[in-house]
């Protein structure tokens, strides 16, 4: 079974890394990391470097592909016509097509996900229904046919343990939840926004946009770009202006 996690510049590593760590404990798993170019890929924090292991053109048709997010450079990839060409073609024909984070921006940028129920980080909840998706806020995972969609980064652990569950079966998902020792019992309870107090979800929301502007990024996300990006994407649709 060949299991494709796309990179490109700026992705969050645990996006991931966090899937890849569970995935490739699947029996028979040929796991890939594709780009354009088989080279070192810089994660968002700048210093992280994650190799990609094959290009786009060596992987035409894997079995299940992920899309992992990225904290500024999102709209980027939404951008890049070779990452969105592949996923177009790609889906067709893989068992599993799925997301972590604003991987679902992307996913939705390919018109994947229009007319469908999805998740992505909380922050990115709105910019969904603007590609024609059908956001829910309130779930962790989101299944709609064989696209499966994650919330926000550690929700990637979740999704990748339900695959495994659903192509090899609970006991082999229970033993990689075992080997990897996965019992969240978090000593804090803010994971959500329905959760957070009102202090700590509005200091976290002015951190994540403020970390779109890191100038450490290659590409951060203004306003211009978003907005120039979600009307191409929606023409291509068929969305309207």
């Amino acid at each position: 079974m060949q299991i494709a996690i796309v990179l490109y510049p700026g992705m969050t590593a645990l996006d991931a890394l966090g899937p890849y760590e569970i995935l490739r404990l699947i029996p028979g798993a040929d796991l890939r990391f594709v780009h354009h170019r088989v080279e070192p890929i810089v994660a968002d924090s700048g210093i992280l470097v994650i190799g990609a292991t094959h290009t786009f053109e060596e992987t035409p048709s894997p079995d299940i592909l992920l899309v992992p997010g990225s904290t500024a450079n999102t709209v980027t990839a939404m951008a890049d016509n070779t990452l969105i060409s592949w996923l177009r073609k790609a889906h067709q024909t893989t068992r599993l097509t799925l997301s972590v984070c604003s991987g679902a921006l992307i996913l939705a940028a390919a018109g994947i996900l229009k007319g469908k129920p999805a998740t992505t980080h909380w922050i990115a909840q709105d910019r969904l229904a603007q590609f024609g998706a059908d956001p829910q806020p309130e779930d962790r995972i989101v299944r709609s046919g064989k696209v499966i969609t994650a919330a926000g980064v550690s929700a990637g652990l979740d999704l990748a343990l339900a695959v495994v569950d659903e192509i090899c079966g609970r006991e082999r998902a229970q033993i990689i939840q075992l080997l990897i020792e996965y019992d969240p019992k978090p000593h804090l309870q803010a994971g959500h926004p329905t959760l957070a107090s009102d202090t700590v979800f509005e200091t976290a929301r002015k951190e994540m946009l403020t970390a779109a502007r890191n100038p450490r990024d290659a590409i951060s996300i203004p306003k211009v770009l978003w907005q120039g990006a979600l009307a191409k994407v929606r023409k291509k649709l068929g969305l309207g202006s």
